[in-house]
């Protein structure tokens, strides 16, 4: 069951599900849910590597951050080209609850991607996730800018907590590691 608005601004208040929420979404949301922004963005380079109990994600280098309503910093994303981004809010996800992010259409309209997917039972703190644009064009964006939707929901029976090296929020490894 997709939780609502009202138990989620409950949940909210009570939980501290979602951090840094935008004035927008505190007061007046769409949907089911909440539209979250773009933090920061990363320029990806080097190679990455995935194995059975190991890992090693590519170089990341800031090109981008949001400061703040009053300043508002526009990047622009280059043609076929991926980058990972962080959104501004946070999250602490309680053991019962699943939360599934999607695009914002006026990115897929124009030709833009966003790599959500689902944050896990107990997961704390900020989400990455890609941004690809597949277009031949450059794509203006500006840091702050609502660019996916959280959707919040119900786990039935037993779920297991989170409990990967990801928590936290950081972006990259630093070298290969261990998977837990």
């Amino acid at each position: 069951m997709v939780l609502g608005i009202k138990e989620l601004h409950r949940l909210v208040a009570e939980q501290k599900i979602v951090e840094n929420l935008s004035e927008r979404e505190l007061k007046n949301p769409e949907g089911a849910g909440f539209d979250l922004r773009i933090g920061e963005i990363y320029e990806v380079s080097g190679k990455g590597f995935l194995g059975i109990t190991e890992r090693e994600t590519p170089q990341m280098s800031l090109i981008g951050k949001y400061e703040g309503d009053a300043k508002p910093i526009k990047i622009t994303l280059k043609p076929q080209t991926y980058y990972v981004l962080q959104t501004v809010e946070k999250v602490n996800m309680p053991i019962d609850l699943l939360a599934i992010m999607t695009p914002r259409s006026t990115l897929f309209r124009s030709g833009v991607y966003v790599y959500g997917g689902q944050v896990p039972p107990g997961y704390q703190g900020g989400l990455s996730m890609g941004i690809y644009n597949m277009r031949s064009e450059e794509f203006p964006l500006e840091m702050g800018a609502r660019i996916v939707h959280i959707m919040f929901f119900e786990v039935k029976g037993e779920g297991n907590k989170y409990r990967g090296q990801w928590q936290g929020g950081r972006v990259t490894t630093t070298e290969r590691e261990t998977q837990v």
